[in-house]
């Protein structure tokens, strides 16, 4: 059986164990059940931008025409900084979109990937914002009102803790079993300045997330479209937004966000 479709990320549900679908045109597919068979992605060399659907040579912020990247709110400079975040000065490119983006509860968390890092992101946006990132474990640190002050707070952890994901560790399934998240986050907090500790939480529920891998790799290497367009093999696992093959393959689905693909599935 094959599948057309333009990639996005792949949509996730927290479950005992957590569940994958991949939407393709119209086709939803279910990626856990493809666990220990064989597929095929093909890449139809197409790229389609994910927020207006032309068809662009290069993608932009995984799946945006450039002038989109450029004008989009979803490509703003607090996507990925949330601390030049202006929305609550009333600047920003869409100003509803931002109202419901920037300016709402925001949460600065811990996670182990591998390591510890802090991160942030909306609170309607959790746990997906984990999954996305491969996390296993995580603590909720500060609950603040918009997305600028959570960034503030995130820049004032960085002189403390990392805030990037080793996801090469995070494939191999390094685990930092040892860490303590509790006493992590209460000396986070200690670190914060007085006007930042008001909004910290007295949450300390940690949620551990499970991902459907048969098998991590011992060495993980990535691949991409552009250099392989026909990517086939067994799958292993899902985590993240990552593909595992059985020969220690990774693909990054939200990297190749509209990228035209045809995807072949097993008989049964």
């Amino acid at each position: 059986m094959k599948i057309q479709g333009n990639l996005l990320k792949m949509q996730t549900d927290l479950q005992s164990e957590i569940q994958y679908n991949l939407k393709l045109g119209e086709e939803r597919v279910f990626l856990n059940n493809l666990l220990s068979k064989e597929i095929k992605l093909e890449y139809l060399q197409e790229i389609h931008c994910i927020k207006c659907g032309r068809q662009t040579k290069t993608s932009f912020a995984q799946g945006y025409c450039y002038p989109c990247f450029t004008t989009a709110p979803e490509t703003e400079d607090c996507v990925l900084r949330p601390e030049l975040c202006q929305a609550h000065l009333g600047i920003a490119r869409d100003m509803d979109y931002a109202e419901k983006q920037c300016l709402s509860d925001h949460v600065v968390y811990l996670a182990l990937t591998s390591g510890v890092k802090v991160g942030v992101t909306r609170s309607s946006q959790i746990p997906t914002r984990w999954i996305d990132q491969g996390a296993w474990k995580t603590i909720k640190l500060a609950v603040t009102p918009n997305r600028y002050i959570a960034g503030n707070i995130e820049v004032a952890l960085k002189q403390h803790l990392n805030d990037k994901t080793n996801w090469r560790h995070m494939l191999l399934n390094k685990l930092a079993d040892k860490i303590n998240l509790v006493e992590e986050k209460d000396r986070a907090i200690d670190h914060l300045h007085n006007d930042f500790q008001e909004y910290a939480t007295d949450d300390d529920e940690i949620l551990e997330l499970k991902y459907p891998v048969i098998k991590y790799p011992e060495k993980v290497k990535s691949i991409n479209f552009d250099k392989t367009p026909v990517v086939e093999g067994k799958l292993t696992g899902i985590k993240g937004q990552y593909l595992i093959f059985e020969s220690g393959e990774v693909l990054n689905i939200r990297k190749h966000g509209g990228y035209l693909v045809e995807l072949t599935l097993p008989l049964s």
